[in-house]
């Protein structure tokens, strides 16, 4: 499954749009991750703990739109984009979109 940013893929004609689609999660810290942040705070520097926790959020995120693609017929996301926000104390939430089409070689 191709997934760009843009609006068309260079080579490629766009033959149909199959419509909007999303995947999301939401992510909470455990206790272990702000402790390691409450110190982190202190001395300074990257808090490696949520950096990981967000990638993963935003892996599956993207997972989760892929399938929602493939269930639609799409060979391919045009317009990808991604947004984070806070839902609750603790916890956030990611949400990666785009449109789903069919796209065939020029």
């Amino acid at each position: 499954m191709l997934v760009v940013t843009t609006n068309e893929v260079a080579n490629y004609t766009v033959e149909e749009v199959l419509g909007f689609v999303e995947g999301g999660t939401v992510q909470t810290k455990h206790i272990g991750r702000d402790i390691t942040a409450s110190l982190k705070g202190i001395v300074g520097g990257e808090i490696r703990g949520y950096s990981e926790m967000m990638e993963e959020a935003r892996s599956l995120a993207v997972e989760r739109m892929k399938k929602a693609a493939e269930k639609k017929g799409a060979n391919a996301i045009i317009g990808f984009r991604m947004q984070t926000s806070t839902v609750m104390a603790n916890a956030s939430e990611i949400i990666a979109y785009g449109t789903a089409v069919i796209i065939r070689p020029k």
